[in-house]
């Protein structure tokens, strides 16, 4: 015989009780979840919006504020460079600075009697051009710094070699280059009389020469691939106007 359940199906109790509402609560519950998830996620997303405005805001502020910090201390910076341009100007003055008035007297103090001066070129620079001088030559163009190009007449080729001899003596001479040295015999005449012109070769036994004076108040720089200075070639042109200059002065004892 078949049991049969005379209980109605409300009031059942365990495995066999019927579900009274379906799957719609928990089709609720996980909708609730959803909208519970999307709204957290929203809340969290506007949090983080506010936050990066607010750090916005706050490096606005400190643009602002160090630009016009900046604004403020521009004076100071503009007068700092301007400063360092003077103090920079200044300084390249003084280390080009060099006292002419103390050379010109010690010359008038060396200088022989047997030697008078047609023409005197004081330059700072072998490029400095002088109205109606001369450029001192190959020897004026070695020496990077001041110098003095000096033209005249001496008796004898004796004579000149005393006179560079005498400007050696002078405080700053780095060195002495005789650009050339000639006797009136030598070119077969002498110059018109009374050393009024060009020439100051009054009698065959005067001789005209060009002498460079090198001072050391500027360096010279190094030139060449084996770094050899433009000063190393005076030596060797002063040496060969001194074998010059006592060649000329042999032939003017001969002549005697």
């Amino acid at each position: 015989m078949r049991p049969v359940n005379l209980i109605p199906p409300e009031q059942r109790r365990g495995e066999n009780t019927p579900l009274r509402t379906g799957p719609l609560p928990y089709v609720l519950i996980g909708a609730l979840a959803l909208v519970l998830a999307g709204v957290s996620a929203l809340v969290i997303t506007g949090n983080q919006i506010s936050e990066r405005r607010d750090e916005v805001a706050t490096l606005k502020r400190e643009d602002a504020a160090a630009t016009a910090r900046a604004q403020r201390l521009a004076a100071y910076t503009q007068f700092q460079a301007m400063s360092a341009q003077r103090i920079a100007t200044v300084t390249s003055l003084a280390d080009s600075r060099f006292d002419w008035e103390r050379v010109m007297r010690e010359l008038a103090l060396v200088l022989p009697s047997d030697v008078w001066l047609v023409s005197l070129d004081a330059t700072a620079t072998p490029g400095t051009a002088v109205d109606g001088g001369g450029d001192g030559g190959e020897l004026r163009s070695a020496a990077q710094g001041p110098a003095l190009a000096i033209n005249g007449c001496a008796q004898g080729q004796e004579g000149v070699a005393g006179f560079v001899d005498a400007l050696k003596d002078i405080d700053g001479v780095t060195r002495v280059g005789v650009e050339s040295s000639e006797l009136a015999s030598e070119k077969g005449e002498a110059g018109s009389g009374g050393g009024g012109g060009e020439d100051c070769r009054t009698r065959s036994s005067i001789a005209k020469f060009t002498i460079v004076v090198a001072f050391d108040a500027a360096p010279i720089p190094l030139v060449g691939s084996e770094g050899e200075s433009p000063a190393a070639t005076v030596p060797e042109k002063a040496e060969t106007a001194s074998s010059e200059t006592s060649e000329g002065s042999e032939e003017s004892a001969g002549e005697g």
